[in-house]
């Protein structure tokens, strides 16, 4: 077992003896370009928030095979050495062109795409959905739980439950760029400044002789931040009338009137409503109530609804799993190669299931905006080096229903994806999160309501030019005919 883990060899055992078999055959420096993008939104919603970009990138940048790789990969006894002498000096040369994290994206089109020899760009494949597969669901399960509370802050409580180290850590990192306001995951502050946050456990409360020794102590350590968990033994009873005493005895004379009260059970709605009325009774009218206890985003919505008083909201399993929908569903499809001058041949992958039909050649996807209300319209993927003018009338149809059309005006576009890679060298300087994250609020903010309900979304469209749809069709007429 080897002491380091060398996450170059976190792939699919087949990018190995495909690229072996590339290099054979004399294709290894075939100019391949493959697209990232997804099928369908989780949970049946209107869009995804794209996140993960920054690990890519580390890892992009880090590739190598070391000399234990090598060995291991001997011993297989299914590898050239010429290949593995070509491995031991591997590393990406490529193009990779890639949308910003905290985009809202839509099925069918490309949030990632590579230009790369065909052995980089078919290695690198497994790493390259991992961490967007994973981290853009965490984002769009948190941004949907985000909405739900209605500007209530969120945090994310789920590490205890992830699914291992990297699903606590890096989840957290992805709740925060959706919206997220904290995490109770120490490292992803540490790591990435993802706000880290907590207050206490029941074990806290039962070390104690009793509740109210137990919040007192709590509030005389940590005054500024005292948030005390009152359902330990009996919420309405003892729970609150502790802490107002406790606040009231070691805040109050400290001049201190922030502090707050953490519901963990029972029927939150009334025991909030409750709570709140006797907190402000006792004059506390600024202490918060924050709620956790198996919470989604239905569950918040419901809470909302039914006049919960409740500040915040802790969110732990459904949100770090995304537990109701816990797959993203990335691919990575080949759409195109060059021959020997240079050219780009498109590719095309069909299939029986027509949302496996990939669509291909080398594209750009825009995002229309009305000049009128600042709202996103539709997407738009064409082909790289097709000129689109946008001052003029544009008319976009459905690819799926092609009599649906509808024409645009007084729009303006912005091109999606963004050079990460150049020849190898990043030029694309990855965000704060923070940055990450309010550019995440305003793209989603820039979506029409519609767009963001739960149940039934409104279709946001993502077209195809004229172009690219000739382009398409013309590769599945092709192929019926062969």
């Amino acid at each position: 077992m080897k002491a380091k883990t060398n996450l170059t060899m976190l792939c699919d055992f087949y990018e190995l003896t495909m690229g072996n078999g590339y290099f054979q055959t004399g294709l290894a420096d075939r100019m391949c370009y493959f697209d990232v993008f997804y099928r369908s939104v989780p949970d049946r919603g209107g869009f995804a928030i794209a996140a993960g970009l920054a690990q890519v990138v580390e890892y992009i940048e880090n590739l190598c095979f070391d000399e234990e790789d090598i060995a291991y990969l001997r011993s297989k006894g299914c590898f050239s050495e010429e290949f593995l002498e070509y491995l031991s000096g591997f590393s990406f040369t490529g193009d990779i062109w890639a949308v910003p994290e905290g985009t809202p994206i839509f099925p069918g089109e490309p949030i990632l795409t590579v230009r790369a020899p065909a052995i980089q760009a078919q290695f690198i494949e497994t790493f390259v959905l991992l961490c967007l597969n994973h981290q853009c669901l965490i984002a769009t399960k948190s941004n949907r739980i985000v909405r739900a509370a209605e500007g209530r802050p969120v945090a994310e409580f789920g590490s205890r439950r992830a699914h291992g180290p990297d699903g606590a850590l890096l989840g957290a990192r992805a709740s925060y760029i959706a919206g997220c306001a904290a995490t109770a995951c120490t490292m992803a502050d540490q790591h990435y400044g993802s706000p880290a946050t907590g207050t206490m456990a029941h074990s806290w409360v039962q070390m104690f002789p009793d509740e109210y020794t137990a919040f007192k102590t709590y509030c005389e350590l940590y005054p500024t931040n005292a948030t005390l968990l009152v359902d330990t033994y009996n919420v309405l009873k003892s729970g609150v009338p502790n802490a107002i005493r406790a606040f009231k005895e070691v805040l109050a004379p400290m001049g201190i009137t922030k502090c707050g009260i953490r519901l963990d059970s029972g029927d939150l709605t009334y025991l909030s409503q409750k709570a709140r009325e006797m907190l402000d009774e006792a004059g506390l009218t600024e202490c918060k109530i924050i709620a956790s206890n198996a919470l989604d985003e239905y569950i918040i919505r419901d809470l909302v609804r039914q006049g919960a008083r409740i500040d915040s909201f802790g969110v732990g399993e459904r949100l770090i799993t995304s537990r109701s929908e816990p797959v993203f569903g990335g691919v990575y499809k080949l759409v195109a190669i060059e021959d020997d001058e240079g050219n780009i041949i498109p590719k095309i992958k069909i299939s029986e299931n027509a949302a496996k039909i990939t669509t291909p050649h080398f594209k750009k996807v825009y995002r229309i905006f009305s000049r009128d209300t600042g709202k996103a319209e539709a997407d738009l993927i064409c082909v790289h080096d097709e000129e689109i003018d946008f001052t003029q009338p544009l008319e976009l149809f459905d690819p799926s229903a092609t009599w649906k059309r509808k024409v645009y005006t007084n729009i303006e576009a912005k091109e999606l994806l963004v050079p990460i890679f150049l020849n190898g060298k990043r030029v694309y300087e990855v965000p704060e999160l923070q940055v990450s994250r309010a550019y995440c609020q305003r793209q989603v903010d820039a979506l029409w309501d519609e767009v963001k309900r739960f149940e039934n979304p409104h279709n946001y469209y993502v077209d195809l030019s004229q172009k690219l749809w000739d382009i398409k069709q013309s590769l599945l007429t092709s192929h019926e005919m062969a």
